[in-house]
């Protein structure tokens, strides 16, 4: 499942009032945060992660590597910030269709 350019508009504006509920230490990506990413993602949906680094190149390296660890679907990128969605069993998110 893909999301929609109607689908991102409707998270993005659900995610506008979410504070960051992960943050990325001086670790940077590690197993460990993968499973908290993991833990927020069943628990919440649509979570937002901090990426304190100040290279850009880095910064899209650890965001990608996200994306493809969590299979989770990409909403938005404001600066340090990656927004994403995944449903869960739950759904308690109901995205618009189409």
């Amino acid at each position: 499942m893909s999301l929609t350019n109607k689908q991102k508009q409707f998270l993005k504006a659900k995610a506008h009032e979410l504070k960051p509920v992960i943050l990325l230490g001086n670790n940077g990506l590690t197993e460990g945060v993968i499973a908290e990413i993991e833990v927020a993602l069943n628990f919440h949906e649509l979570i937002k992660i901090k990426v304190p680094t100040e290279d850009r190149e880095e910064k899209v390296l650890i965001m990608d590597a996200i994306i493809r660890e969590t299979k989770a679907h990409k909403v938005q990128v404001i600066g340090k910030t990656l927004v994403l969605f995944r449903p869960s069993e739950h759904k308690k998110i109901h995205i618009p269709r189409g």
